[in-house]
């Protein structure tokens, strides 16, 4: 009785399950239906009909076997293979705004992408994301400014030429070298350190009561005087006052200035310039230039060497920002790396010194002819110095600097309202037939009213409709320098 049972509930099972069974053959099924209705005396398993169970399959799927859209191969797509590389740029800042890639704005990486897709090297889709081959740059350079040794780190297929990506780039901008780096490197994270120059006339060293001479000629002790100057900014300290939207207590302001040194004098098309270099372990943005901007202050003797130790306190200082036309990136430095992976029989270091003839001919050719036409034809150094006088170099009255852009003549800002202050006080108090021709003019004029040399008009009578456009800014601005004359 016990076997019985046994017997029906097997049956019972796998007659429950049978419509899970799709693979069998139908001879197979028959078998399985007549040996499981022999061994079991229960009436409802020897009823079972055998065409049940093979309808329970599921029906083939007719096929045309000589339809050739039934299977389609997969089309082959030919993989390209791709490596990380260092590519190594030289460029001409003048006429671009920049470095990083703008929409509809002419700059270096824009130009750079555009050589790329024309030569095959990225496709459309990561012409407008980069981020897709790795895409980095290793230092981010402003309007203007031009670079020497720009590194920018991307994968690109292993047979990429230098030749073939110059040929559809202008000339003031060169790949220099292509070298293989590993898949985790990074040209901003991996560089230990950057080195900038400045290039400027000389004649902005010399004292700001001597007239403005392109055949002045710097003396050996101001030279040594710059050096001496600049030696202030050497080591680690909170450069908050020489960067723009930067609150001193921000960890971040706090940079290392590993060396600072000025080249002997050296004169190009009858004007004599010197150089600053600059090398540190990162920088702000337009903090090289107002370094400068301090320094040749200090040396035109319009403020003390104090300052620069001042300016590294918490108080906003109103420091002036030199023109962009001489910043030059020079370097970009990977010790660390080159020292773990220069020499591993895989990858080259990250040294250029194989290239220094092209670079230098690049320099000669683009870069320096670059600075001295901004300071012959556009007077941009000239024109600076001449607003210098209106700074303060203490502690701004007007804390706005949250409020300014990211535009490089925004720090200029109060040194043009105080200019146009200056303007009302000379119309004021000097005849108004006499013709104030320039800058320098207004600006001395300016400061010896405001000095009080004429005694007789100590008092500015403005006009009813002149204190109506003043604003509040205005009367900061007019605070600072009359501070500024009385301490001239």
């Amino acid at each position: 009785m016990f076997l019985s049972g046994l017997k029906m509930s097997i049956s019972c099972l796998l007659l429950s399950s049978c419509s899970s069974i799709q693979l069998y053959k139908n001879d197979t099924l028959k078998s399985v239906a007549k040996v499981l209705c022999n061994m079991s005396t229960v009436s409802k398993v020897e009823s079972i009909q055998t065409e049940n169970l093979t309808s329970l399959k599921r029906p083939a799927e007719e096929t045309d076997l000589n339809d050739t859209d039934a299977k389609k191969p997969c089309p082959e797509v030919e993989r390209i293979r791709k490596r990380k590389v260092a590519v190594v740029l030289s460029y001409s800042g003048q006429g671009y705004l920049g470095l990083q890639r703008n929409p509809n704005r002419k700059t270096i990486e824009g130009d750079l992408l555009d050589a790329l897709r024309k030569c095959d090297l990225i496709n459309e889709e990561t012409y407008n994301q980069p981020q897709l081959i790795q895409f980095q740059r290793a230092a981010r350079t402003d309007k203007g400014v031009s670079a020497l040794r720009q590194v920018l780190s991307m994968k690109l297929p292993m047979n990429v030429s230098v030749e073939d990506i110059n040929k559809h780039l202008p000339e003031q901008i060169r790949v220099i070298a292509i070298r293989r780096v590993t898949k985790g490197f990074n040209s901003k994270s991996s560089c230990d350190a950057r080195t900038y120059s400045y290039m400027l006339p000389t004649f902005a060293f010399a004292s700001h009561d001597i007239e403005i001479d392109y055949n002045y000629r710097v003396t050996q002790s101001i030279i040594d005087r710059i050096r001496r100057i600049i030696m202030l900014y050497q080591g680690s300290h909170n450069f908050h006052n020489f960067t723009s939207r930067k609150r001193p207590t921000d960890p971040s302001a706090r940079r290392f200035m590993i060396s600072l040194t000025c080249s002997d004098p050296f004169v190009i098309d009858g004007m004599e310039f010197a150089t600053i270099y600059v090398k540190g372990q990162s920088f702000m943005l337009h903090q090289i230039r107002k370094m400068v901007g301090l320094t040749i202050a200090i040396s035109r003797g319009l403020t003390a060497e104090e300052v620069i130790n001042k300016a590294y306190d918490y108080p906003k200082l109103d420091i002036p920002i030199a023109p962009s036309s001489g910043l030059l990136l020079e370097e970009v430095h990977y010790q660390r790396y080159n020292q773990r992976y220069g020499t591993d029989g895989l990858h080259e270091p990250l040294e250029w010194k194989d290239f220094e003839n092209i670079i230098e001919e690049f320099r000669n050719k683009f870069v320096l002819p670059a600075v001295v036409e901004a300071e012959k034809k556009e007077n941009s150094m000239k024109l600076w110095l001449e607003t210098l006088a209106l700074h303060t170099f203490d502690v701004r009255m007007n804390d706005s600097d949250d409020e300014l852009s990211d535009d490089e003549d925004t720090p200029l800002m109060d040194g043009l309202i105080a200019l146009n202050r200056a303007a009302e006080i000379v119309e004021e108090r000097y005849n108004q037939n006499t013709t104030i021709n320039n800058l320098d003019t207004l600006a001395k004029a300016a400061t010896q009213a405001l000095n009080g040399d004429n005694k007789d008009n100590n008092q500015v009578n403005v006009t009813k409709n002149n204190e109506d456009k003043l604003t509040a800014k205005d009367n900061n601005v007019n605070k600072i320098t009359n501070n500024e004359g009385g301490s001239r």
